[in-house]
C-alpha cells in the first residue's frame, strides 16, 4: 500500500507479556518498517527480551511517563533518519492479531483524511470480551467506550466510524499529526493522554476512527492493578480520576470552564457519597485528593489551555459531536442507585439460595428442581408483556395495587382526623422542631420532637418541602410497599422451608392478606401512621433479619446494620416495637443456645442481633435521652399520633382490630383458625411453630402493657399496642402460608378437597378486607378536625409566638381546662410534644385567678407570657364569662358563634417568657445522630465494584 511505518514499543516489568506481543508484532501480514523500543527499567527481564528480538534499545529511567517515552521513540526515529509516515504505539501488554496493521493501513488507505486510527481492543487472556471501540469522556470525567461491562464480541460493533479518541495500545498515527500537536501530553504521565490527545486532534480539524476488523488483545496490566509502577503506586483510581478532571478543564470551551469547575467540584462530592454508599472508602479518599490536587495548581491548568490556543485555532465545533451527551452522566447515577438498591435488598434471597445449595450437597434427591411447567416455557418464549397478561398472580398482584390505590384516595391532598393531627404549612417546621433544644409550644417546653419527624421530613423535602405530599405518599404507598415486602419475605421463607419454594398462589394471598393488615384493623382509617408504617416496614425488616442465618458471618453482621436501622425507623414510629424485638431476641438466643452447643461462644452468632438491637437507642439518641431527663419517658409505651388512642383488648389482639375500628372481626377470626389448622401439617410444622412463638412473644408483651396506663398533665391513655396488633398478624400470615406449601400434598382425595376449601375460606379474608374497605370503611382520617377559635385569631396567632390564644373549656361545674394556641395550631409532631409536656404550675395557678379573681397584674402577666386572645368556646359557662367581662384589661371580641365569648388583652406583647436554655446535650446527641445515620447506612449496604473484573 506504500505506507512506512514505525512501530513504537513502550515496556516496563512486561515480561510475563512480551513474548507473545513481540510474537504478534513479527506475525503482521503487513510487516513494519522499523521498530522502536523503549524501556523505562524494567526489573523483570523486560530489556533482554526487547533486545533479542529488535536489537537497540532505548533505556529511561523508571519515572519516565508514558508520554514522555513515546516522545523518546520519536527521537530514536530521528536519530535513525527514519522517514516512515505513521506510527503505531504498542504496549508491552498489548498484542496485536496478526491482520491488524494490514486492517489499519486499509481503513486509512480507503479515508484518506483520517490522520488517527485506533483497532478493537478485545480483553487478554479471555480475548472475546470486548474493551473498547474508541473511547469518549463524559462531562464529569467518566471514561465512555459505548459497551456495556462484559460484553463480548459477536461483530455487533464492527463497522468503521468516527470516534473521539482511541486507546494508544494499538493506534496508528501519522507521525506529522503526532509531532504537530506535541505528542501526548506530560501532564498526563499514564492514564487519560489518549483522550486528551484525540480531544486536541479533534480540535486540530484531524480526524480518528476506530476499524474493528484491526483487534489488538489487551491485559490492561496498570489499569486492574496488575502491576505498580513508580508512577502509579498503590493509587491507580488517584491518577485516572485526577486525569479525568485536568483533560476536561484544559480542553473544555471558554465560555463553559466556570461552570465545568464548579460541576466538578460538586460532582466530586456526590461521587465520594457513592464511593461510601459501596465502602469504598479508598477511591473516594482518591476523588478528594485528585480534585485538590488539580485546584491547587491552576497554573499547570492555564498553561496547558495557552499551549492548546498557541499550536493554532481551536476548531471546537469539531469535538464537540463526539462528547457524551450531557444527560448520560444522570443516567448512569439512576443506573448506580439502581444497581445499589438491587443489591442490598436481594441479600435474604441470597441466603436462602445458599442453603438451598448447601442442602443439595447433604442431600441431593431432596433439592431437584421443580418440573418445568408451560408456564416456564411460555415465560421463556413471550416478552414481558406477553408474560405479564398470561400469568394470573402477576394479574392479580396488579389488580390489588391498583385497588389499594382507588382505595387509599381518601389519603390524597391534606388530611387530619381521627389519630391524625394536621400537617404544617411548610418542611422548616418540621425541621425546627427536629433541631430546636427549647420549643415556643404552649408555655414553652424542652420535650424533645418525637423521632418519626426526621424521617417525615426526609421524604418531605425531597417531595418539594410539603409536609401534606409526605404523610399522603405514606399512606397511599402503604398497602402497595407492604405488599411488595411481604410477597419478597413470603418468597424467601419458602425457599428456607422447601427448595421449591411456596406455591404462587399462597405468596399472593399471604402478601395481599399482610398488606391490608392496617386497612382491616382500622388503623388506616383512623390516621395511626404508627400502625401504617410498621405494617408497611415490618416484612422489609424481617427481610433483613433473615440474614442472621446467613452461613458466612460478614453477612450476619451486614444484617445487623440492615436490620438495626430498619429497627431504628420503625420504631421512631411505634416505640413499642422496640421492646417486641429486645424480648423476642432474648427469646431466640435463648433456645439458640439450647439447641445448638458452643453458640454462645461464637460472637457472629449472638452479636449481630445484639448490634441490631443496640443500634436503636443509639440512633434515636436525640429522642431518648432528653424525654427521659425531661420527663416524658412514658413516651416509650405509647403509639404515635392524637391521644387517648383506641383501646385494644384480647379479642382485637386475636383478631387484629383496634377497638370499634376496623373490617368486621369474624375476618381476623378466620385467619386465626387458619394459622392453628397450619400445625396439621407435619412437612412444615417446625417453622409454622416459630411463627407462633413470635404470635406468643407479642401477645405476652401485649397482655402485659394492657395493664399500663399513662398520666399526663392533659390526658390519659393506655400503652401503645398498635405494633403488637401488626406484628401478631404478621406472624398469623407468614403460619399460614408457610403451612400451604405442604397442604394438599398426597395422593389423598380428602386431602385435595380439604386443601380446596381451605383455600376458598382463606381467600375471604384479603377479598373481605378490600371489599370492606371499598364499601364499608369511613376513615376518619378525611373528616378533618374542626377549631372553634374565630378565624381571625387563627390568622393573628400565626404571625408570631407572642401571639397565642388562650382556649378555656368546660364549666364551674364540670371543671375547666385550658390550651395555649400559638402559630398554626396543633400540628403533627407538636401535638406528641405537648402531651408530654408536665403541666406549668404558675401559668395554671395565673390561670386559676383569671378565671375568679382577676386583677390588673394577672392581665400584665399574660401579655408578657405572649397571650392576645381569651375564648371560651361554645357553650361558654356564664359565670366565667361574666368575670372576664368585669376584668380590667380584657376587651371583648368578636366570634361568629354567639354562645363564643371572646376578649383581647390589651396589654404589650411579649414572647420572651417562652424562651428557654439550649441544650447542649441534645446538639451532641443531634451531632452524634447525623454521623451515626450516615455511618450505618453505608456499613449495611453492599460492597460492589465499578470495574471491569479481571
Amino acid at each position: 500500500m506504500g505506507s512506512s511505518v514505525s512501530a513504537l514499543l513502550v515496556s516496563h516489568d512486561g515480561a510475563r507479556w512480551l513474548p507473545a506481543v513481540i510474537d504478534g508484532l513479527r506475525a503482521q501480514r503487513t510487516p513494519v518498517d522499523d521498530v522502536v523500543v523503549v524501556d523505562t527499567t524494567s526489573r523483570d527481564g523486560s530489556a533482554d527480551l526487547l533486545h533479542d528480538a529488535f536489537g537497540a534499545v532505548v533505556t529511561a529511567p523508571g519515572s519516565t511517563s508514558f508520554p514522555a517515552a513515546v516522545g523518546l521513540g520519536l527521537d530514536e526515529l530521528r536519530e535513525r533518519g527514519s522517514t516512515s509516515e505513521w506510527i503505531w504505539i504498542l504496549h508491552d501488554d498489548a498484542n496485536p492479531d496478526p491482520g491488524a496493521l494490514a486492517a489499519l493501513l486499509a481503513a486509512a488507505a480507503a479515508d484518506p483524511e483520517v490522520d488517527v486510527l485506533g483497532p478493537k481492543l478485545r480483553e487478554w487472556p479471555s480475548l472475546r470480551r470486548l474493551l473498547e471501540l474508541g473511547v469518549t469522556i463524559s462531562g464529569t470525567g467518566r471514561r465512555l467506550t459505548g459497551l456495556e461491562r462484559g460484553e463480548y464480541d459477536q461483530g455487533q460493533h464492527d463497522e468503521i466510524r468516527d470516534v473521539l479518541a482511541v486507546n494508544t495500545a494499538g493506534m496508528l498515527v501519522r507521525r506529522r499529526v503526532l509531532e504537530e500537536l506535541g505528542g501526548l501530553d506530560p501532564q498526563l504521565p499514564i492514564f487519560g493522554n489518549d483522550i486528551d490527545f484525540g480531544w486536541r486532534a479533534a480540535m486540530a480539524g484531524h480526524r480518528t476512527v476506530v476499524v474493528p476488523d484491526a483487534v489488538v488483545f489487551h491485559a490492561e496490566a496498570a489499569h486492574r492493578g496488575l502491576r505498580r509502577t513508580p508512577l502509579t503506586g498503590r493509587h491507580t483510581h488517584y491518577q485516572e480520576r485526577r486525569a479525568a478532571l485536568y483533560t476536561l478543564l484544559v480542553n473544555a470551551r471558554r465560555r463553559s470552564l466556570l461552570w465545568l469547575t464548579v460541576r466538578l467540584a460538586f460532582g466530586t462530592l456526590l461521587r465520594m457519597i457513592g464511593f461510601l454508599l459501596v465502602r469504598a472508602v479508598g477511591e473516594a479518599l482518591d476523588d478528594l485528593a485528585a480534585l485538590l490536587s488539580i485546584y491547587a495548581h491552576p497554573g499547570e491548568v492555564r498553561a496547558a489551555r495557552r499551549a492548546r490556543r498557541a499550536r493554532g485555532p481551536l476548531l471546537e465545533e469539531r469535538a464537540r459531536p463526539l462528547l457524551a451527551p450531557w444527560w448520560l452522566p444522570y443516567r448512569h447515577g439512576l443506573d448506580f442507585l439502581g444497581d445499589l438498591v438491587t443489591a442490598a435488598t436481594n441479600q435474604a434471597q441470597d441466603v436462602a439460595e445458599r442453603r438451598r445449595i448447601a442442602a443439595a450437597q447433604h442431600a441431593p434427591a431432596s433439592t431437584v428442581a421443580r418440573p418445568r411447567t408451560e408456564e416456564d416455557e411460555l415465560a421463556e418464549d413471550t416478552g414481558a408483556v406477553a408474560r405479564f397478561l398470561t400469568n394470573p398472580v402477576a394479574l392479580a398482584l396488579a389488580v390489588i395495587v391498583l385497588a389499594a390505590l382507588v382505595g387509599a384516595r381518601e389519603a390524597v391532598g391534606s388530611v387530619a382526623g381521627g389519630g391524625l393531627s394536621p400537617t404544617p404549612s411548610g418542611v422548616s417546621d418540621w425541621w425546627r422542631l427536629q433541631t430546636e433544644t427549647w420549643h415556643p409550644l404552649g408555655t414553652g417546653t424542652a420535650v424533645p420532637a418525637p423521632p418519626y419527624l426526621l424521617p417525615l421530613a426526609l421524604l418531605a423535602t425531597l417531595l418539594g418541602g410539603s409536609p401534606s405530599a409526605a404523610v399522603s405518599v405514606v399512606l397511599v404507598l402503604a398497602v402497595p410497599v407492604g405488599l411488595w415486602g411481604a410477597w419478597r419475605f413470603l418468597r424467601v421463607v419458602g425457599r428456607l422451608v422447601t427448595p421449591t419454594g411456596a406455591p404462587r398462589w399462597a405468596l399472593l394471598w399471604g402478601s395481599a392478606t399482610w398488606a391490608l393488615v392496617p386497612v382491616a384493623s382500622g388503623g388506616w382509617g383512623d390516621g395511626r401512621l404508627g400502625v401504617v408504617v410498621v405494617a408497611a416496614l415490618l416484612p422489609w425488616l424481617a427481610h433483613a433479619a433473615l440474614g442472621f442465618a446467613d452461613p458466612d458471618a460478614d453477612h450476619r453482621w451486614r444484617a445487623a446494620w440492615r436490620t438495626g436501622l430498619l429497627l431504628a425507623v420503625g420504631t421512631s414510629f411505634a416505640p413499642v416495637l422496640w421492646l417486641f424485638a429486645v424480648l423476642l431476641g432474648l427469646v431466640v438466643l435463648a433456645a439458640a443456645f439450647a439447641i445448638v452447643r458452643g453458640a454462645g461462644r461464637d460472637r457472629s452468632v449472638w452479636g449481630p442481633p445484639a448490634t441490631a438491637v443496640g443500634l436503636v437507642p443509639l440512633l434515636l439518641a436525640p429522642w431518648w435521652i432528653p424525654a427521659i431527663q425531661r420527663g416524658a419517658a412514658e413516651a416509650l409505651l405509647l403509639d404515635v399520633g392524637r391521644l387517648p388512642g383506641p383501646d385494644v383488648d384480647g379479642l382485637g389482639l386475636v383478631t387484629g382490630r383496634l377497638g370499634d375500628l376496623g373490617a368486621p372481626w369474624w375476618l381476623g377470626v378466620v385467619l386465626a383458625v387458619l394459622a392453628v389448622l397450619a400445625l396439621v401439617p407435619r412437612a412444615t410444622r417446625i417453622p409454622v411453630l416459630v411463627c407462633w412463638v413470635v404470635a406468643a412473644v407479642a401477645a405476652v408483651l401485649a397482655a402485659v402493657l394492657g395493664t399500663v396506663t399513662v398520666s399526663m398533665a392533659a390526658t390519659s391513655a393506655d400503652a401503645g399496642l398498635g405494633a403488637l396488633v401488626v406484628v401478631l398478624q404478621g406472624a398469623l400470615v407468614v403460619a399460614v402460608t408457610t403451612g400451604a406449601i405442604a397442604a394438599g400434598q398426597g395422593d389423598a382425595t380428602w386431602r385435595r378437597v380439604a386443601a380446596v376449601g381451605l383455600a376458598l375460606v382463606a381467600a375471604a379474608v384479603p377479598v373481605g378486607g378490600l371489599a370492606w374497605w371499598f364499601a364499608g370503611s369511613d376513615p376518619a382520617l378525611a373528616d378533618g378536625i374542626d377549631t372553634d377559635i374565630p378565624v381571625y385569631m387563627v390568622q393573628s396567632s400565626e404571625s408570631g409566638a407572642a401571639h397565642g390564644i388562650l382556649v378555656v373549656r368546660g364549666s364551674v361545674d364540670d371543671g375547666l381546662t385550658y390550651t395555649v394556641r400559638r402559630g398554626d395550631g396543633v400540628t403533627l409532631g407538636e401535638d406528641e410534644i405537648l402531651d408530654l409536656t408536665g403541666a406549668d404550675t404558675s401559668f395554671t395557678a395565673e390561670v386559676r385567678e383569671l378565671v375568679s379573681r382577676p386583677t390588673p397584674g394577672v392581665i400584665d402577666r399574660l401579655g408578657r407570657s405572649g397571650i392576645e386572645y381569651v375564648v371560651l368556646p361554645s357553650p361558654a359557662d356564664g359565670d366565667v364569662a361574666a368575670v372576664l367581662d368585669a376584668a380590667a384589661g380584657l376587651v371583648q371580641a368578636s366570634a361568629e358563634d354567639r354562645t363564643t365569648r371572646a376578649w383581647q388583652v390589651d396589654r404589650p406583647l411579649d414572647s420572651s417568657a417562652l424562651e428557654g436554655p439550649t441544650s447542649w446535650l441534645r446538639v451532641l446527641l443531634l451531632v452524634a445522630q447525623g454521623v451515626a445515620v450516615v455511618v450505618v447506612a453505608v456499613l449495611c449496604l453492599p460492597t460492589t465494584s465499578r470495574r471491569r473484573s479481571s
